[in-house]
């Protein structure tokens, strides 16, 4: 460890003391002693930790004041419980329960740096106590810290062997992590130690999803159903399921029994509303309506609402009721993400600044080759990449993967700038990337990752994959930009789409970002029309499975018949045959958008 290195620790462990965080703390000024043993500032900090929480005065606090100070957590008054509890943690530091009520009280207030340290002074007072380590890892995985949440749960089930609940939040914090297969471990211990864990099961059933396993996702959402008649996540969840997998009217009913059960459930009517062509006096229509106008409705609610409300409105004509409620939705929606326009502007820019300074790190990628080949399907999300890859994924040499944020993971912070890259990180990203897909390619050369915001790192690509196959869609613009704003995305970074004039301009810095890449790429990029693979289907197809040096295969003309799971927005459209027009649906809200469009660059 050098000196530098050694500073650098000490400092953090000096802030680590001021937020609270003893336990890290402690374990860097021990990893510093370790490589010096003589090192005086981390026997002092060691040494202040020690005597913060181990000289005091023995004896508790009177019985009364604890029995007061419980009655008060039960009752709800969390925030004199946090003020009373911390006046007498300072007179009685050693006292058990009184940490415990303040990091139980700090947690449910939303305050988790109090509440990690109130947790952590719990484990030091009893170091066997497996629920302050549960607490603690609770109180982590909230703050977004998965790893150090994992230690604190694996070090709860090290004191409690037969812990479901440690099992089930240890698979949360893995699931969050996107370590799919530690989570399906976690959940299933957890259901060994609970059969009638009802939680477990259907978190098990989203990490099945998770990994396409659509039928044992399926059975675990049953099994939580047949334990808990009314668990209305369950039904939703394996409505959602069904409807991947395209079992859309299956997907409907379940739907419909989870709002006979919860008839306020505001984002079932919103899945719900896309899979029904509404008609007059449908009832789900007033009951929408209805719910709207309820008060004190809760924002993320009304937002599922406002685009179904937009969607059943549509559907009988009432365009001008239907677009006031995308317009409102989708404000909702990006006032709830916290949108700043600033941030992409800011992004698109340093990707360009970025990429010559990764062209000149020395990266050789030539003798690191794998027998599995990527094929990246981008562009901007709704241009008809689903489709592309429903034909592609077709083939009998090709695996669909579909929209993996993988990439961007592993990448992400060397292509935006916000990490510095080296020839060995690069290397890392190549294969963690690679392992991934192997897993995914069920045996075939060729896996599709149809995430359309790859073309953020395309630059990456281009030199971690130089091997690996781009396909660009593109689509007419102005139907891409109405089918953003009107989309409700489940994820959470694609905050321009919820405003039209937010999302035109993304569209301008995306395609932007496209010229920059054609010029300065030394890859091919293949250019996709998705009107003209409307028009000309065969003729289309037919060039894109040769670019990708395939043989030809009938079964690529049509896609419609591909049974794989499609777990994107357009699951309803590619469950069709391919159909011309699609690009001109917009034009029928033309009275409403004030020529917004008539900015938009030719494609």
């Amino acid at each position: 460890m050098v000196k530098l290195s050694v500073d650098k620790a000490l400092k953090e462990a000096r802030l680590l003391v001021k937020r609270g965080e003893v336990v890290r703390a402690e374990k860097l000024y021990k990893s510093v002693l370790k490589a010096f043993p003589l090192n005086k500032k981390a026997k002092k900090g060691l040494s202040n930790i020690k005597k913060s929480l181990q000289t005091s005065v023995t004896r508790n606090p009177p019985q009364e004041i604890i029995e007061q100070l419980v009655e008060l957590y039960k009752k709800g008054s969390l925030e004199l419980v946090l003020e009373k509890a911390q006046v007498i943690a300072k007179k009685y530091p050693k006292t058990f329960i009184v940490w415990n009520l303040i990091g139980a009280a700090a947690a449910r207030t939303k305050k988790l740096d109090q509440a990690v340290f109130a947790f952590q002074k719990m484990i030091l007072i009893r170091p066997d106590y497996p629920d302050g380590y549960y607490n603690l890892g609770n109180a982590l995985k909230d703050q977004g810290k998965l790893e150090e949440a994992i230690g604190a749960y694996k070090k709860a089930i090290s004191c409690k062997m037969d812990y479901p609940e440690a099992f089930y939040n240890l698979g949360m914090a893995y699931k969050n992590k996107d370590d799919l297969d530690e989570a399906l471990k976690a959940y299933k211990k957890a259901i060994e130690l609970k059969p009638d864990y009802v939680e477990a099961h259907n978190n098990l059933g989203n990490v099945f999803q998770e990994q396409n396993k659509h039928t044992e996702a399926i059975n675990s959402y049953k099994k939580a159903i047949s334990i808990m008649p009314s668990h209305t996540k369950a039904y939703k969840n394996m409505a959602n399921a069904l409807g991947d997998e395209g079992r859309l009217n299956e997907a409907v009913s379940v739907y419909e029994k989870a709002l006979l059960l919860e008839p306020n459930y505001a984002e079932v009517h919103r899945h719900l509303s896309l899979l029904v062509k509404y008609k007059p006096n449908n009832t789900q229509v007033e009951q929408v309506s209805q719910l709207l106008k309820k008060p004190g409705l809760d924002e993320h609610d009304r937002c599922h609402l406002k685009y179904a409300y937009a969607k059943m409105n549509e559907d009988l004509g009432d365009l001008g009721t239907a677009f006031e409620n995308y317009v409102s939705g989708g404000a909702i929606r990006q006032k709830l993400l916290f949108y700043d326009k600033k941030d992409d502007v800011y992004l698109f820019k340093k990707i360009k600044k970025t990429f010559p300074k990764l062209q000149k790190i020395n990266f050789n990628s030539l003798n690191k080759k794998r027998n599995i080949i990527p094929i990246f399907i981008l562009g901007m999300p709704r241009s008809g990449t689903t489709l592309v890859e429903q034909i592609v994924s077709a083939h009998s040499e090709v695996t669909g993967a579909g929209e993996l944020s993988l990439f961007g993971k592993l990448g992400g912070l060397f292509g935006f700038g916000h990490q510095s890259a080296s020839p060995e990180k690069l290397l890392q990203v190549r294969q963690l990337y690679l392992n991934q897909l192997i897993k995914l390619s069920g045996g075939k050369k060729f896996v599709t990752d149809k995430m359309p915001q790859n073309f953020l790192y395309l630059g990456l690509i281009s030199i971690v994959l130089p091997e690996a196959r781009i396909i660009h869609v593109k689509r007419d613009p102005a139907a891409t930009c109405w089918s953003n704003f009107k989309q409700y995305f489940p994820v959470d970074g694609l905050g321009y789409s919820y405003s039209l004039k937010d999302t035109v301009d993304y569209f301008c810095l995306y395609q932007d970002l496209m010229k920059f890449w054609a010029k300065f790429l030394n890859i091919k990029i293949y250019q996709l029309n998705y009107d003209v693979l409307t028009i000309n289907q065969k003729e289309e197809t037919k060039k894109l499975i040769d670019y990708l040096d395939l043989n030809w295969e009938e079964s690529c003309l049509n896609p419609q018949d591909n049974k794989r799971t499609i777990r994107t927005a357009s699951q309803l459209q590619v469950r069709e045959r391919v159909y011309k027009g699609s690009s001109h649906v917009w034009r029928k809200f033309s009275p409403f958008l004030d020529g917004i469009f008539d900015q938009l660059p030719e494609p």
